[in-house]
């Protein structure tokens, strides 16, 4: 295994938390965001990241904190590995060598730091981490990047199987069923993430999960990147299983100067300058989702047959798939823009944008519901059928794409309404807007995601067990 640090700790720390992420998607860079926030309370703690060297190297590239220490891992991928071209093959390989790397660093790190590890705070995916810290009898901190919902999801795994087998044959995928979720009223099967009920249960993803999910209540804590007031139902019904079920979001909201830092290399801000308030529909399905060829088709030509205003941003292997002259036509009637990047909080934030068209991804959801702009819904993978479900059906801020694809038909007719002024866009940007002000109070000097954040500080923190190594 190969070890790479960077930095020196200021004095001696008088705590040492081993941090292990989970190196896919946008988990490693939230892991990331929380270790910051613990740092800043903790200055006499030194935290060493454990992660994969292509994951460390796209993080800590200009990371200059000397209380936090990158360690490299193994991914798993063998020499001259030829892909097959699954994006889930590399979490394959990687769970199958993780457990076992993950030990093997511990070992060095607390040599390198001098200091026993007092609390290990893991990515909720590495269950095993809890077996690893019963071993060393210190804290388990079982971060999810997620909400309360898919968090449900996962941990009433085993009860929704056995209701599925109840009801087998009965219902369909697409009916609502009623309290198949504690703490949710309905539900439908197909908006489960896969490995639930659907899919290959005995993949190794579907396996991890399961474990996942049966294991988060011996966590000392698990926090979630959410604020209480989002689902007040799920909240209680998760903190009477869990020890300490905190919310401890939006992290969007907290880190919010650090996302404004980044410039706007394509002059996207100074564009939506020139357009009309709530004129603009944003799109963008985040760094590792698109659409297949022919929906990224559809959708274009749904816009430009509505002419409607639109901010895309989106990747240059995808922009070969458009209409043929879209983007010259485009470009000289001025409707749209066609970016590579663009730096989406401050997008959203416009005052010229009136709906985001999203894959429907937590971070993406929370960015949205931060500034008060209603989404349009795309989901692919993952928790993003039922955070769209919830978008949808619960919080009533938003609608899944009709049919769940795009078609130039039902991409019009949901832009049109979206950016019109009837009584369903006006009922949507109201509770909207009455959730921002709830996650914007959460994160407030006396708010409940800032109370949760200090307790989780006290746990990490404690100095109940500080051991040396001579």
């Amino acid at each position: 295994m190969e070890i790479t640090s960077n930095g020196n700790i200021c004095g001696i720390p008088d705590r040492h938390v081993a941090v292990f992420a989970f190196p896919f998607t946008s988990h490693p860079s939230l892991l990331l965001t929380l270790v910051h926030r613990l740092v800043s309370m903790s200055p006499n703690v030194v935290f060493s990241f454990f992660s994969t060297t292509k994951s460390n190297q796209a993080l800590f590239s200009d990371l200059k904190c000397n209380n936090i220490r990158p360690y490299d891992i193994s991914d798993g991928i063998p020499k001259d590995y030829v892909s097959v071209g699954n994006p889930e093959e590399y979490v394959n390989l990687f769970l199958a060598v993780a457990e076992e790397e993950f030990r093997k660093g511990v070992k060095v790190v607390e040599k390198d730091v001098g200091l026993k590890i007092g609390c290990l705070l893991a990515d909720v995916f590495l269950w095993f981490s809890g077996d690893m810290a019963d071993e060393m009898s210190i804290p388990w901190v079982s971060w999810y990047t997620g909400g309360a919902h898919s968090l449900s999801a996962h941990f009433y795994t085993d009860l929704i199987r056995q209701k599925y087998d109840e009801i087998k044959g009965l219902v369909g995928l697409d009916d609502e069923i009623a309290d198949l979720i504690p703490g949710l009223k309905t539900i439908r099967l197909s908006d489960l993430p896969e490995g639930i009920v659907l899919g290959n249960l005995e993949s190794p993803f579907s396996t991890m999960l399961h474990k996942m999910g049966r294991s988060l209540p011996r966590a000392t804590v698990v926090p979630i990147n959410s604020f209480d007031e989002l689902d007040p139902e799920l909240n209680k019904n998760l903190s009477s299983q869990f020890n300490n079920f905190l919310n401890i979001g939006p992290f969007n909201l907290i880190s919010k100067e650090n996302s404004l830092s980044k410039v706007d290399e394509f002059s996207c801000l100074s564009w939506l300058d020139n357009q009309k308030p709530r004129s603009v529909a944003y799109i963008c399905f985040g760094t590792f989702f698109k659409p297949p060829p022919h929906e990224l088709v559809e959708l274009a030509e749904a816009l430009e047959e509505t002419q409607t205003s639109f901010l895309w941003s989106i990747k240059s292997d995808s922009n070969k798939h458009f209409p043929k002259g879209f983007l010259e036509r485009i470009c000289a009637n001025g409707t749209g823009k066609v970016v590579l990047w663009a730096p989406q909080i401050q997008v959203l934030e416009h005052s010229a944008i009136g709906v985001f068209i999203t894959h429907g991804g937590w971070n993406s959801m929370l960015e949205s519901l931060g500034v008060g702009v209603p989404m349009i819904c795309r989901p692919f993978v993952g928790d993003q059928q039922l955070n769209t479900w919830m978008i949808e059906r619960v919080w009533g801020i938003g609608a899944k794409i009709e049919g769940g694809r795009f078609t130039k038909h039902g991409t019009a007719c949901a832009v049109k309404q979206f950016l019109s002024s009837n009584e369903l866009s006006i009922g949507r940007k109201k509770r909207i807007e009455a959730l921002k002000e709830l996650a914007h109070k959460a994160v407030e000097p006396n708010g409940g995601s800032t109370k949760n954040f200090k307790t989780l500080v006290d746990i990490i923190t404690s100095k109940s067990t500080i051991i040396f190594i001579s």
